[in-house]
């Protein structure tokens, strides 16, 4: 697929991966719809990439603003080819320790953005991508859904996390199966240490000392490598169904 011809729905479009993506797709010639909760940073984002983005307020786990922020983008740019989920959420807690026993909201709420979430864009998208006209390799959209290596190898105090992307990963293949009929593709990428938001509130110490762990290269992933790995994903037809780790080689510790 030529992102040149594409529009492209990005949640968690505003910082991090999702706006590395929008930036990558932006310089290659595609328009974005970028889909946040973070107003102010989405819309400066918009401003900047100009009249090839445009940003919408969106909680992924709604599915009157997701249709609402979907209907948007067809009235921008006329069509909707490749989604790239990107929204989640971190939280750092064991199942028991001094704080007493994780609180279940808690392990819901994780569950709810990054998994329901994530599947509840999917479901409400592909309506819209099986109207595309099929191109020149017969494709009508193509998904990307944001992993994480926890899915694997999550640490101590992961457990919602670690099972929210790996809920992300045990659905990879259904859905690419699922939609094969439908000429859209289905790929996760599984990200390692990447310098995002999750990160930032460290001190640049521990934030050095944590891409030393990388084998190769010894750093902390950067987002522009995730934009560039989507970028492949969209234009390399026959990748389907597979969750690709971006980890340096890395495998998680314990902790």
């Amino acid at each position: 697929m030529d992102l040149r011809e594409t529009v492209s729905f990005i949640t968690g479009g505003a910082s991090g991966l999702g706006a590395a993506t929008a930036h990558r797709f932006v310089d290659a010639g595609g328009r974005v719809m970028l889909v946040d909760m973070d107003a102010a940073a989405g819309e400066a984002l918009a401003a900047e990439l100009g009249e090839a983005a445009q940003f919408v307020a969106a909680d992924v786990t709604r599915e009157d603003e997701v249709t609402a922020a979907i209907t948007a983008t067809q009235e921008a740019f006329g069509s909707l080819h490749v989604l790239v989920n990107c929204a989640g959420i971190g939280l750092a807690m064991r199942t028991y320790g001094r704080q007493g026993v994780h609180p279940l909201d808690l392990f819901e709420r994780v569950i709810r953005i990054n998994l329901v979430g994530t599947f509840n864009v999917i479901r409400l998208c592909v309506p819209v991508m099986m109207r595309n006209t099929p191109d020149l390799e017969g494709e009508r959209g193509v998904i990307i859904n944001s992993a994480s290596v926890a899915a694997y190898e999550g640490q101590i105090g992961q457990v919602a996390y670690a099972a929210s992307k790996g809920g992300v990963v045990g659905m990879n293949l259904p859905l690419a199966r699922d939609l094969a009929r439908n000429a859209i593709r289905v790929v996760a990428v599984a990200p390692g240490l990447f310098d995002t938001p999750m990160l930032a509130g460290l001190p640049e110490v521990a934030r050095i000392s944590l891409g030393k762990q990388v084998p190769n290269p010894p750093r902390l992933g950067q987002p522009e490598e995730f934009a560039q790995t989507a970028q492949f994903i969209v234009e390399a037809s026959y990748l389907n169904g597979e969750v690709l780790r971006l980890d340096g080689a890395m495998r998680m510790a314990p902790r």
